[in-house]
């Protein structure tokens, strides 16, 4: 049912809804953000496990540092944009775009490795998934569309559920397994002390800047708020800045927690395992198929109702943080619309008071990137985080220098929060660019510059336009009478023609009518009925040799046009309208084809004059 435009501000969401739509991307990426430092960190051997932990600490530090630049954000563009619009207007309009691009590749990106890793860690358990993998990815794709087609509260309580389950979920862990850590029995080593991994690295800066990158993961989704202000009640600012800490807090107390208890418990995810084939391990045929997060829930709960509890929320809250991208990616387009950047379709809001179209084109992109890719998320993964700290940097040295620039209350301290977060945040995004180029981020690295390229194209072409139809004085003048000549199209005479010829005798005085002869035996029928018939309207016959019809219509058009070059013409073709669905693929094929081919040329109308059919 559609909603009235007067329902708008009730249609934006309370903190409480704000926090499931637009964090659960940045909260769920805590199921595979630890996992990957990881994953990059286990190549050094068994001193793994004393690197991981501190490398789990920089990142829980770097989302405060980056949260409180963002915050910064909120309440410096309350009208939502976020980096797009702190670089385009601090930094410049080239750097503005290439944060837009970033981010709608992301947005994209992050519907696709949200939705794999979904999936996967539902794999766990239900391994028949996998067989079905791309077309369940699809399938999830095309559910979080339509749920947010159907409007911004009714997702916001879709997403509710799953994602404060999530938390809690994980947070029960995290409590328990300190717990244990700290007050119980010796602990029981997941990988034990015994057992030597494969070290194929030597400990070095690459190998852990890789690594922090890596955990860095974590950090995707941050800059949500951020771009989405406006969704948030009233006052937007205070609610979203409120959200933007809650969010932080939670985040960064899960990767913590996450971390440390991998670092205690000796957790190395199934990926690694399975990849380097260790088969030494205890228990190797259950871990190689777990996820960090699975392995740590097995340890300390065993595999029990909430080891599926932890295995299906996550895989709730991985599908559904493609939700955030679903929030932000119409929002951006939508505001680069309206700065002539973008199709300005994508500034339409839809009869549910959602930005339809770009709900759209993000499923469409989203899911031919899973089909693209099989919904591997390892495949996905490499493709992911360039983009989210391309426009995480520009961001935060455009809120250095705005502050810089206005001077006011602490700026000294809020410019070198931002300064600093930018300088990190540009390390990882180039440890990113370069470590994982050939596994895939060569793609997007060359796509950003690329979508660029396009976006000025269509700014160029609206502001082409815009000068072309702007009006000045002498539009105001009067002008010369539009003269018409109208050709009327007919393959034979009936009721079903007499209307149109009726009504393109009143366009001009010049008005003809068009027969192709493809029978000769046709064309005395219609000379003899046509003098009867024809309202004293000169019939034109022109014989087709090869029996095509629209060829020579073209041919005698466009003459007609060099007949009387300052003359519209308006070709005028009766066209039946059917009484049954089905009948309409009997009648009216030519017409299709004429519209099509006479649509770009200039100085020419195309009308249709309908006869409706009873039965």
């Amino acid at each position: 049912m559609p909603l009235p435009s007067s329902r708008q501000t009730e249609e934006r969401l309370p903190k409480f809804l704000g926090l499931p739509v637009f964090s659960s991307d940045a909260v769920s990426s805590v199921a595979y953000g630890p996992e990957e430092v990881l994953i990059a960190i286990a190549l050094v051997g068994s001193s793994a496990w004393n690197i991981s932990w501190p490398i789990g600490l920089c990142v829980a530090v770097l989302i405060g540092v980056v949260s409180m630049s963002y915050r910064q954000t909120i309440h410096a563009y309350p009208h939502g944009g976020g980096s797009y619009r702190v670089a385009k207007e601090n930094l410049g309009t080239p750097y503005g775009l290439v944060a837009a691009a970033s981010l709608l590749t992301s947005y994209v990106l992050t519907v696709a490795v949200s939705v794999a890793a979904g999936i996967q860690a539902l794999a766990v358990l239900e391994p028949t998934i996998d067989t079905y993998k791309v077309l369940v990815c699809v399938m999830a794709v095309l559910i979080i569309a339509l749920a947010n087609l159907r409007g911004l509260r009714e997702s916001g309580w879709l997403f509710a559920g799953p994602t404060y389950c999530f938390i809690a979920g994980l947070g029960v862990l995290v409590l328990v397994g300190l717990y244990q850590v700290m007050f119980g029995p010796p602990v029981q080593k997941i990988v034990p002390d015994n057992v030597e991994l494969p070290a194929s690295h030597a400990i070095g800066a690459f190998i852990i800047l890789k690594a922090f990158s890596s955990g860095c993961s974590a950090l995707t989704g941050i800059e949500a708020i951020a771009d989405g202000v406006p969704a948030f009640k009233p006052p937007e600012s205070k609610n979203a800045a409120s959200t933007m800490v809650y969010m932080a807090v939670i985040l960064a107390a899960l990767v913590l927690g996450v971390s440390y208890l991998a670092h205690a418990f000796h957790a190395l995810p199934g990926t690694f395992i399975k990849e380097h084939n260790l088969v030494n391990l205890p228990n190797y045929a259950v871990l190689k198929d777990q996820t960090l997060v699975a392995q740590l829930v097995d340890h300390v709960f065993g595999r029990g109702k909430f080891y599926a509890f932890v295995q299906i929320t996550t895989c709730l809250i991985l599908v559904l943080a493609a939700n955030t991208a679903y929030q932000d990616f119409p929002r951006l387009s939508s505001i680069m619309a309206r700065d002539r950047f973008a199709p300005r379709q994508l500034a339409n809001i839809g009869d549910r008071l959602v930005f339809t179209n770009g709900i759209l084109v993000l499923s469409i992109a989203a899911a031919l990137l899973l089909i693209m890719f099989k919904g591997e998320t390892t495949r996905l993964i490499p493709l992911y985080a360039v983009g989210v700290f391309v426009a995480f940097t520009l961001s935060q040295f455009g809120m250095a220098l705005r502050q810089k620039r206005l001077k006011h209350s602490h700026w000294r301290l809020h410019g070198a929060i931002s300064a600093s977060g930018a300088v990190v945040t540009g390390i990882v995004a180039v440890v990113i660019a370069v470590t994982k180029f050939v596994a895939g981020a060569w793609i997007v690295i060359m796509l950003i510059p690329v979508l660029v390229y396009v976006i000025y194209k269509i700014h160029g072409h609206y502001i082409t336009l815009g000068n072309q139809l702007r009006l000045s004085d002498d539009d105001a003048k009067h002008h010369e009478p539009i003269r018409a000549t109208s050709i009327i199209l007919t393959s034979s005479i009936h009721k079903g023609v007499l209307p149109a010829l009726e009504y393109a005798r009143t366009l001009s005085h010049d008005c003809r009518a068009l027969f192709i002869e493809t029978d000769p035996l046709e064309t005395a029928i219609i000379k003899e009925r046509w003098e009867k018939f024809g309202m004293g309207v000169p019939l034109v016959i022109i014989e087709s040799q090869y029996r095509s019809v629209v060829e020579p219509i073209m041919e005698y058009i466009e003459e007609a046009k060099k007949e009387r070059p300052d003359h519209i013409v308006t070709v005028v073709m009766p066209e039946f309208v059917a009484a049954r669905w089905w009948h309409r693929f009997l009648h009216n094929q030519s017409s299709m084809m004429l519209k099509m081919m006479l649509m770009f040329r200039r100085d020419i109308v195309f009308t249709n004059v309908r006869f409706f059919l009873d039965k």
